[in-house]
């Protein structure tokens, strides 16, 4: 079986709760694409954890984890993150842990670059985690980026590295007017890294096409939301990769490999981290009691989301970008103080009403128009079957489910691995 697990709206959907939970079936979990800009919180028996770069099966010791040739990886930023789970006790080895000796190093240099851009952009600024991620995936095209392999072959690599050097402080000086960056430092923490990293460091395709071939479970784990893909997401205000199940065989490194089931994930109501058009965004005292009862604040970044209402316009969208055929609908409990809850059913936009998500600048002009359901106002955290939960929340889960199109198997109930119900295919 070889799944993926991606996120249906902006990111932030609660897919590490998921993975977390599903990966006692599988026997690999792959992070295939993205860096260390968002983070999924995971909280089990071991504590809670934020996973930025490591695929969230890592807190699962009879699980192989793969990070894949798709990511763009932080060698200081995983030194850190690997350390944070050693000091709370979870194992982590090259049996554990195995890294795409094709998946690209995001330099001191790109964080920087990437700093430099937003201060420069000011007001206008695309609200970037400052973490070098476009920068890194920019080089990565334009062939001037160093991999993960590389830190096997260092007598071939410094020469390289230094004309790569000089090219981006062309960038550092003449655009941005700042200092260059030495090549000294640049090439110790190089060297520092792949001490650290080189038993890890492997052919995770060939790992994963023989794993396929024996029959193992895979599980594809996504950073952030369809709504952030490069291609299908609200561009410009989207990260630099594709964040697609489609894409999850290639940035895993089998791209002969296709998907057999893809779960989406989407929140009971609506989050984004960051800039850009949010057509269902509440303010004000409103939108101040959502974010506390649901603790929305980035995991990677610490910043207050947006919030707002369940968009069916948007999900609807996503269901069909990531090919979804089940859902995972969390945080269904944080509605449970709400007498009336709204949902976005459609957009206005320059008088007319659409129910389709649209292209850039209509997304922009786009309102959004609100239908109220009944709450349940109660505390449903407890709840572990369907019997269990309110009238009321199962009419808010079947209404859901026939707009955005698609089964939602599993709800969310609470933040701990055993807290959530599994829905039959006829939920109300």
């Amino acid at each position: 079986m070889i799944t993926a697990i991606t996120g249906i709206n902006w990111g932030d959907e609660g897919k590490g709760r998921m993975v977390d939970l599903l990966s006692s079936d599988y026997d690999i979990v792959v992070r295939y694409q993205g860096g260390n800009n968002a983070g999924h919180t995971v909280i089990n028996p071991l504590g809670k954890f934020i996973l930025n770069l490591l695929p969230s099966g890592i807190l699962r010791e009879e699980v192989v984890n793969v990070m894949g040739n798709g990511m763009v990886i932080d060698l200081k930023h995983l030194a850190g993150e690997i350390g944070r789970l050693r000091e709370a006790g979870v194992a982590i080895t090259p049996e554990h842990l195995k890294i795409s000796d094709r998946a690209t190093i995001c330099m001191p240099y790109h964080v920087l670059l990437d700093c430099l851009e937003e201060e420069r952009l000011g007001d206008a600024a695309y609200g970037s985690t400052r973490r070098g991620i476009a920068p890194v995936y920019g080089d990565k095209y334009m062939k001037k980026t160093i991999r993960m392999g590389d830190l096997l072959h260092l007598d071939e690599l410094k020469d390289r590295l230094a004309k790569i050097v000089d090219y981006k402080n062309l960038t550092i000086t003449g655009v941005y007017g700042k200092d260059p960056v030495p090549f000294e430092d640049i090439w110790q923490w190089v060297v520092t890294y792949a001490e650290m990293f080189r038993d890890y460091i492997c052919d995770t395709g060939l790992f994963l096409d023989e794993a396929a071939k024996n029959g193992k479970n895979i599980l594809f784990e996504a950073q952030l939301g369809a709504l952030r893909d490069i291609d299908f997401g609200i561009y410009p205000f989207t990260s630099s990769s594709n964040t697609i199940g489609a894409y999850a065989p290639i940035g895993a490194g089998i791209p002969n490999r296709k998907l057999d089931l893809s779960i989406g994930i989407m929140k009971a109501y609506s989050t984004c981290v960051g800039e850009g058009p949010f057509t269902c965004e509440i303010f004000g005292e409103e939108a101040e009691a959502l974010r506390a009862a649901g603790g929305e604040y980035g995991a990677a970044t610490g910043r207050p989301r947006r919030v707002g209402p369940f968009d069916v316009v948007a999900s609807r969208y996503g269901v069909r970008a990531q090919g979804a055929d089940e859902i995972a609908l969390t945080k269904l409990d944080v509605l449970s103080g709400q007498r009336e809850i709204p949902v976005c059913v459609a957009y206005e936009i320059n008088g007319k009403r659409t129910e389709q998500f649209p292209y850039g600048s209509e997304l922009d002009a786009a309102k959004p128009v609100f239908e109220t359901l009944p709450g349940w106002n109660c505390d449903i955290s407890g709840c572990r079957t369907p019997e269990e939960l309110p009238r009321e929340a199962l009419s808010y889960i079947a209404y859901l489910e026939e707009k955005v199109g698609c089964h939602i198997k599993y709800v969310s109930v609470g933040a701990e691995r055993d807290q959530y119900v599994v829905m039959p295919e006829e939920n109300a």
